[in-house]
């Protein structure tokens, strides 16, 4: 099914994003303040305003292929309780959050709509879908896959993605500077690279990732 083609289906799949992003975000600004940094609050971004946290660029990543980043929530590890795991905590945040949100959905879906997969609309080709869909039943659907996307790209370690920020908690300063200085200031570049040799040589690499896992969740909720 395209949604483009069908004009409600489209709006519902940008209200997801919308839904998906700004709770991710809110998320890393809320675990910063709750670990004693104010600065996120102080830049507006400890809020459900789905404005203070869209990145258009991140925005029409998600729109176009499937996943993509919202607006970096800013804060100072100097300030956080925990000086060492303190940003992976804050980092951790968003993806977990994500998790959480598809837990609620798929739980949902399957409570409402027990005919129904969660994840019917990512295997379901447009012929093989029911006449009428319910429109909450493509929300539900549609927004536990973007969660769950969303959690498992921001994972990989190369900033400016969460993962980066475990790894850089996890990984010693002395034996290990140069490589974090290294992807500190070049990860965007090594991340869009990547991204864009991954299409242009047709691997795949992050599609193949992400619907793996999808693809197991699928099997562990039946």
């Amino acid at each position: 099914m395209s949604l483009i083609s069908e004009p409600l289906f489209f709006v519902v799949w940008l209200f997801a994003i919308v839904v998906v992003l700004t709770i991710h975000e809110f998320s890393h600004a809320l675990a910063a303040t709750l670990l004693g940094d104010p600065t996120a609050k102080a830049a507006g971004r400890l809020t459900l305003n789905p404005l203070s946290h869209i990145s258009w660029l991140g925005f029409f990543m998600l729109l176009l292929v499937g996943f993509g980043w919202g607006n970096p929530v800013p804060f100072n590890p100097y300030n956080l309780r925990f000086p060492r795991f303190g940003p992976a905590i804050v980092a951790l945040a968003g993806p977990l959050s994500n998790l959480i949100l598809a837990a609620i959905f798929i739980f949902s879906f399957r409570w409402i709509f027990p005919d129904l997969h969660p994840l019917f609309l990512i295997n379901a080709g447009s012929a093989n879908l029911p006449a009428e869909l319910n429109l909450l039943a493509i929300f539900l659907s549609l927004a536990t896959f973007l969660n769950l996307t969303l959690a498992i790209f921001n994972l990989i370690p190369i900033p400016p993605l969460d993962g980066s920020k475990i790894l850089f908690s996890v990984l010693s300063d002395a034996r290990f500077f140069s490589i974090k200085e290294i992807l500190e200031r070049q990860g965007s570049m090594i991340l869009i690279g990547i991204i864009i040799l991954d299409n242009f040589l047709n691997t795949n690499i992050f599609g193949r990732l992400i619907f793996a896992v999808i693809g197991a969740v699928y099997k562990l909720v039946g």
